[in-house]
């Protein structure tokens, strides 16, 4: 899950999303391979707007709830609405730790984030747990005696093995107090046909972070064993606090959300 340096040459996930958003932070070859997704799936676009939605309406529920401090992993590049924005607007005392792997949205977020004491990012690999939540700059904002949002949105299916998957998170759970919340967004292919959903992780396989896993709802419940699960459950992101019944449901299901208390 090591990402090398900016390498414009190579498609991106961080650029790719950010283009899918409508951004101006991507090169050619991010371009490229996000129009080869979206030729194959005319819906991508549509399921990374509803899952930035998602990230934003959750933020805002756990701040709302009384969360004061949030880890954001696998935080992608800035746009509008970022963690320590949405949580802002409830208390403005509200501190956050990004962490991404890829040194380009490192080098973005930290010119963004300059002079804000309250907010960082740092970079570290979701593969080593231990070195988020033991790093430095965590450390110095995040108070582990104290309820922590831990946000995993859109980056667990970066890790294909199932089991690794299921301790990353287990590691992450065990440092957090009681009070503390878990959100996660997962891609998942189940209503995609199998030819396409094949032809999408091939693409991904020559991006930066190299293979997409999607997994099924119930492989994506159990991150959240043992914990309580928020309203509505484990859902679409689309159908996630919309208050829009109406949601379209004929694009298909593309990325699940939900949040859970400990």
């Amino acid at each position: 899950m090591a990402v090398d340096d900016v390498a414009p040459e190579t498609p991106n996930v961080a650029r790719m999303y950010d283009y899918y958003l409508g951004g101006k932070d991507n090169f050619a070859a991010d371009r490229e391979a996000a129009e080869r997704i979206m030729k194959i799936m005319p819906y991508a676009a549509e399921w990374v707007r509803a899952n930035r939605g998602f990230l934003a309406r959750a933020v805002r529920l756990l701040a709302e709830s009384g969360v004061r401090q949030f880890i954001d992993i696998g935080t992608g590049l800035p746009t509008r609405d970022s963690v320590h924005q949405v949580a802002g607007r409830i208390d403005a005392e509200s501190r956050v730790v990004y962490v991404d792997v890829d040194p380009v949205v490192v080098s973005h977020g930290r010119a963004l984030l300059a002079t804000d004491e309250r907010s960082t990012v740092i970079q570290a690999d979701l593969r080593r747990p231990d070195e988020i939540l033991d790093h430095p700059e965590t450390r110095a904002l995040i108070d582990f005696d104290r309820p922590v949002g831990l946000l995993l949105v859109a980056v667990l299916q970066f890790v294909p093995d199932d089991r690794e998957a299921a301790d990353i998170v287990a590691r992450l759970r065990a440092a957090l107090a009681p009070g503390s919340h878990l959100v996660i967004s997962h891609i998942t292919a189940d209503e995609v046909a199998p030819e396409v959903a094949g032809e999408g992780r091939e693409i991904y396989a020559t991006t930066s972070l190299g293979s997409i896993t999607p997994r099924s709802p119930a492989q994506v419940a159990t991150f959240f064993d043992g914990l309580e699960l928020l309203e509505p459950g484990l859902v679409g992101v689309e159908h996630w606090h919309t208050g829009d019944p109406l949601s379209d449901d004929r694009v298909p299901l593309g990325f699940l959300g939900a949040a859970a208390r400990r």
